[in-house]
């Protein structure tokens, strides 16, 4: 497939490894820097010209030599630099760029903390999105999860918050306080948003992602 648009006027792109043509918004590009090296731009912003990715971590750092082809093919050259490291620094950017977007949403008011605050509003069905860190207490998060599914009318659903791959300090960094445990989003739209960055960080990282 080539590159275009969807039905609903989103732009399509085609990962040069599979071949496959997915929604930008859902894959990863790789630019060229001037000295030749391939570098993840995730953000999108980078001049020149793009090559595109929507394969996970696994499959991208078991590609090889089939890598280096797409890439000369996408940039129209053959001098070229890939880092050992592209799949660690493509991970990193998009755990940044989950993080930078948490901490705006936060800065915008659509974030709640605090394990009070986080049921009331959970319990009120003003939670749009629930995350735990990954070292949060099992009864806190429990406790946590029961009040999102009073609030959304689903108890019962086993529904549950997401515990990310990140501890308490990155988070607490992040949105500027100290010890946030837990994350709450009270604004639908804020909450589609950070999934979105969320979904894609996850889904690079793949079923088995690297320490």
């Amino acid at each position: 497939m080539t590159d275009g648009q969807r039905a609903d006027g989103g732009p399509i792109r085609t990962c040069i490894l599979s071949r496959e043509g997915q929604p930008r918004d859902g894959l990863i590009r790789l630019a060229l820097s001037p000295d030749g090296h391939v570098l993840p731009d995730v953000r999108a912003k980078a001049p020149g010209r793009g090559a595109w990715i929507g394969v996970d971590r696994a499959t991208l750092e078991a590609s090889g030599k089939a890598l280096r082809g797409a890439l000369a093919r996408a940039f129209k050259t053959g001098e070229l630099t890939i880092p050992e490291d592209l799949g660690a620094r493509i991970a990193a950017q998009l755990e940044r760029a989950f993080l930078d977007r948490l901490g705006l949403e936060a800065k915008a008011g659509h974030v709640v903390i605090g394990g009070e605050r986080i049921e009331k509003a959970g319990r009120m069905g003003r939670l749009h999105l629930l995350l735990h860190a990954a070292d949060a207490g099992a009864d806190g998060s429990r406790k946590l999860d029961q009040a999102l599914r009073v609030g959304t009318d689903r108890e019962g659903s086993g529904d549950t918050g997401f515990t990310l791959p990140v501890a308490r300090p990155i988070l607490s960094l992040a949105l500027g306080r100290e010890n946030v445990v837990h994350v709450g989003l009270t604004d639908a739209r804020a909450a589609g948003r950070v999934r979105e960055a969320l979904d894609r960080w996850l889904h690079f990282n793949g079923p088995d992602p690297a320490p």
